[in-house]
């Protein structure tokens, strides 16, 4: 009865309240928020889902959503009216009049048109380079997060996008180079004879990596990882995977806020010395390494596919960015040397509806997060909105990503 009588207190006092109990009372109407359905082809996935909609509705705002909005990630318009959603029509005053905007991809320019200023904008909003999408979006003073550039601290990992996408691209690239590939993954022991499994390497240990390599081992194949930073060697060995230690040099990548860093040529070109030893062993190769903001680094070069064996499958995640191997084509799969090589671009739209379900909670912990009593409060000290505000007030706060500089 004390533990009873102590929650009992804690409950009267307001004290360890679970954020989601911290309802606003009935019609309370802070801000509208509306959901738009994405038009980029074949992307899928969709801002919201009726589980973040009752969420965000919980929290006193107004939720629109677009007609058909979730229909291709297997969320029906039903789901969203029941959830408490009022679905809007296309047209051409989609956008007028509502303080929010959730979006997985730049929305198209007539919708940003819409908008007044002040209006939020929240998505994944490809900000480099990104010159005419800035220009509009100072034009009509609209307050834009770019969730690709949300720091990566313990307080931003429930809203991080890229780690939830980076893990369901590990997990697909696998389901993809398994089905391609001419062999067995597990060892399989029958009466004509033991068949050994496969083997998969692994390029990048970042989040995409990980996952690829936690879905090989589970597939049954013997999975080595390479990577440019020496203490990924723990987090590989944990997942059962074989560390291929970087090149001895004098100074080696790390990382910042995250993210691996940049590597020098002479450090590449050594480490792709070490891989094509590794390449010709291999029955299944996922590339996975990527700086924000630069082109890829390519580490598998044409001649090491020629040294590659005949029927071997790579599938390169990187390749939207240039690629980490040589002759990878943007959503195709194209043959080389015997090769298939798979350009597994956007490839968590094709696991629409989880994919949906992680990103929607990702933006639904930010959405709250930038939440005041009066509407949304963007604390440009909180290093949260500062890590991602990207235009704000009719200015770029992060100019040198646009224009190439950083």
């Amino acid at each position: 009865m004390g533990n009873c009588a102590h929650l009992l207190q804690l409950c009267c006092s307001g004290e360890g309240r679970h954020p989601l109990i911290d309802l606003w009372p009935p019609g309370t109407h802070l801000a509208e928020v509306l959901i738009l359905r994405e038009r980029n082809p074949g992307e899928c996935r969709v801002a919201a889902t009726p589980e973040t909609v009752r969420r965000l509705l919980a929290r006193g705002l107004t939720l629109q959503v677009e007609q058909s909005a979730g229909l291709a990630a297997g969320y029906a318009d039903h789901e969203f009216e029941t959830a408490g959603a009022r679905l809007v029509a296309p047209g051409p005053d989609l956008g007028a009049g509502v303080d929010a905007v959730l979006c997985v991809n730049p929305p198209a320019a007539e919708v940003l048109d819409q908008l007044r200023p002040g209006t939020l904008l929240a998505g994944l909003l490809s900000p480099y380079g990104a010159i005419a999408l800035v220009e509009q979006l100072q034009s009509r003073r609209v307050s834009a997060l770019a969730l690709e550039l949300l720091p990566r601290i313990s307080r931003a990992q429930s809203m991080d996008v890229l780690s939830s996408q980076a893990n369901i691209a590990g997990y697909k690239a696998v389901l993809l180079a398994s089905a391609a590939l001419d062999r067995y993954v597990p060892m399989l022991m029958t009466a004509a004879g033991t068949i050994q499994p496969a083997r998969a390497l692994i390029l990048g240990a970042g989040v995409a990596g990980l996952q690829a390599l936690a879905t090989a081992r589970r597939l049954g194949a013997v999975v080595y990882v390479s990577d440019v930073r020496p203490a990924a060697k723990e987090q590989v060995e944990s997942l059962g995977g074989r560390f291929i230690s970087p090149p001895e040099q004098e100074e080696r990548p790390a990382e910042a806020g995250g993210y691996a860093k940049a590597a020098s040529e002479a450090f590449l070109a050594a480490q792709r010395q070490q891989l094509a030893d590794q390449l010709a062993l291999a029955d299944m190769v996922i590339c996975t390494a990527q700086v924000p903001g630069r082109r890829a680094p390519m580490l598998i070069s044409d001649e090491m596919l020629a040294g590659m064996r005949p029927g071997s499958v790579v599938v390169d995640l990187a390749v939207a960015q240039g690629g980490n191997c040589a002759g990878t084509v943007c959503g195709q799969t194209v043959e080389r040397h015997g090769v298939r090589l798979i350009g597994g671009d956007g490839l968590p739209s094709s696991v629409a509806n989880h994919a949906s379900a992680l990103y929607a909670r990702n933006l639904a912990a930010l959405v709250e997060h930038v939440l005041g009593e009066d509407g949304f409060q963007l604390d440009q000290e909180d290093p949260i909105v500062a890590g991602c505000l990207f235009t704000h007030d009719g200015a770029c706060r992060f100019p040198d990503l646009v224009s190439g500089a950083n």
